[in-house]
């Protein structure tokens, strides 16, 4: 898969807009059991989140970071949350990602031969915050170029995301109101390409004041 990262993007943009099917197919059966392990955990059936991915609006990305001698000077990715339920992740060997903890960024050790996996902003409303998304980002390499490959997990575009009725309670109340997921997936690509200090749409928006 990594080799076909690079062939990706030698080719033609033409060439570009059909590629790694057949990779993103096992990513998303991986991703639809992590999903039914999640429920699980959270007291529920393994299938109580199946009916919202019927029409699935998941995909996968390609990233190419190309190396850069101002690599202090270069993100090649900002910080942000995933927005979707969860990401499976896999990357090469040469470091990049970075996760925030305890307010510091700490680089994660690449390790070709696993895949990480992202809690999303869509798991975190639908758990009431039993689970939460990590914030992180992606640095560029001043020597090596780097590659990594993503597969989101996201429902349909009609599905009203909110805190699930069976992990709400008079003690737990729901912690965010509900918002349409194609709108408010729409709203974040619009924002995506406005000015870098211009804050994009983020589920915080939704949630309710204590």
């Amino acid at each position: 898969m990594k080799e076909t990262s690079k062939e990706f993007f030698d080719q033609p943009m033409d060439e570009k807009k059909v590629v790694c099917q057949e990779y993103a197919g096992e990513m998303e059966k991986l991703a639809f059991k992590l999903m039914e392990i999640i429920c699980l955990s959270l007291g529920l059936p393994g299938g109580r989140l199946k009916g919202y991915f019927e029409e699935q609006t998941s995909f996968l990305r390609i990233n190419h970071y190309p190396p850069c001698p101002f690599s202090d000077l270069t993100l090649g990715c900002g910080r942000h949350k995933d927005f979707d339920f969860l990401t499976v992740l896999a990357q090469d060997d040469v470091g990049g990602l970075e996760v925030k903890r305890n307010g510091k960024w700490v680089p994660v050790k690449p390790d070709p031969t696993a895949l990480i996996i992202n809690v999303g902003d869509i798991c975190q409303v639908w758990s009431n915050e039993r689970y939460k998304s990590a914030e992180h980002r992606a640095v560029v390499n001043g020597e090596k170029e780097r590659y990594s490959i993503a597969l989101f997990l996201v429902p349909s575009h009609h599905v009203m995301v909110k805190p699930l009725e069976e992990l709400v309670s008079e003690k737990d109340p729901p912690k965010y109101l509900p918002y349409n997921w194609g709108k408010f997936y729409a709203t974040r690509n619009r924002s995506d390409y406005k000015k870098q200090n211009v804050d994009n749409i983020q589920i915080h928006d939704f949630r309710v004041p204590n």
